[in-house]
């Protein structure tokens, strides 16, 4: 699809790679958009599972990451990705962070030439600390402007509920986020665009890391005045390190930054949220695997935000304890102390 094109319309077939509860969710989305705007558009999602796959497809529901939500008929489900890629013009990536890269080497001959590629993923590569969209253009061999991301407060279960909810497309090219925004904006879902893919990227991974904090914070029954300094830290956390890579500060002020990390330091529907509660209350780390069934990004992509860190000389405290506590040399009692221990300055000195 040239770029005239998508200046006009919106996806005709779109391949959505993944169906946890995020995958699964944005699907929905791009089927009511499409429903919403008299589109005949094709939405196909790629899951691992059989049992997922044929659940979709025979009872319109995918019961393990979003119950009893009724998803569209016009989304149809396959365990072959070679076929739901098939003719795709637009290709949504919804897998764990840490599984892109192998996945991807899999997937480049069967995705399109001209597809444009959405990451839904907010992890760090660990080992290259690369963001998901460096993965997607190094093995695709793809330019900035056929990358997008979309971002924001995106607490699957509720967008499924169509509770009304804003988002953030991304993407240097400004006619390609605007055609991925008609894409996807439904009756409860109303993305919003930016170039600042750096920003929005940054703010979706930290925010995980920040979240795990406040979540031992409530697991050891802390009040809401130490999560909301520890969310408020947070941010001038994640917005040092934005701003160290090329971000703008006024994203960090948006939904990528500061709504993003409230819904997820807030909500219990957050799964970052809720493995530092776990950790908080004393679960181990390999408890707290035990008990969810779905990735904490958090967990793996701590390590990476730490060492990124490190590499540009930005102060980070709240992660570095965090990922202490991963690593099993600090423990949750130790951690409070810790987490707003930097060198008393003015406030607004990041």
């Amino acid at each position: 699809m040239t770029a005239g094109e998508r200046e006009a319309g919106s996806a005709r077939s779109v391949a959505v790679l993944g169906a946890g509860s995020w995958g699964t969710t944005f699907a929905k989305i791009l089927a009511d958009a499409a429903a919403a705007a008299g589109d005949p558009r094709t939405i196909r999602l790629w899951g691992r599972r059989a049992e997922v796959v044929d659940q979709i497809n025979t009872s319109h529901v995918n019961e393990q990451y979003l119950k009893d939500v009724p998803l569209p008929e016009s989304i149809s489900a396959s365990t072959d990705v070679a076929a739901v890629l098939d003719g795709a013009d637009l290709v949504v990536i919804a897998v764990p962070a840490q599984s892109l890269r192998p996945q991807l080497r899999e997937w480049k001959g069967l995705i399109a030439r001209d597809a444009m590629m959405v990451s839904l993923m907010k992890g760090l590569e660990l080992g290259t600390d690369a963001r998901m969209s460096e993965v997607i253009g190094e093995e695709l061999g793809l330019p900035a402007e056929r990358i997008a991301i979309v971002s924001g407060p995106n607490l699957a279960m509720e967008i499924a509920r169509e509770e009304p909810t804003a988002s953030v497309v991304a993407c240097t090219d400004s006619a390609a986020a605007g055609w991925i925004a008609r894409s996807c904006t439904a009756p409860y879902f109303r993305p919003y665009t930016t170039a600042d893919v750096v920003g929005v990227e940054i703010g979706g991974i930290v925010k995980n890391v920040i979240a795990l904090a406040v979540g031992i914070c409530e697991g050891k029954q802390m009040g809401d005045n130490t999560k909301a300094s520890v969310i408020t830290r947070g941010l001038a956390e994640t917005s040092r390190l934005a701003l160290a890579l090329g971000g703008e500060a006024k994203t960090m002020a948006g939904l990528a930054g500061l709504g993003d990390l409230v819904a997820t330091c807030s909500s219990p529907l957050s799964r970052n949220h809720t493995a530092g509660r776990l950790l908080g209350q004393g679960l181990t780390l390999e408890e707290v695997g035990q008990k969810m069934t779905q990735t904490a990004e958090g967990i793996k992509s701590g390590q990476a935000v730490h060492e990124l860190a490190g590499k540009l000389g930005v102060e980070m405290p709240i992660t570095a304890a965090v990922v202490a506590v991963l690593a099993g040399k600090l423990s949750v009692d130790q951690l409070g102390p810790l987490l707003l221990s930097r060198e008393l300055k003015p406030e607004g000195d990041y």
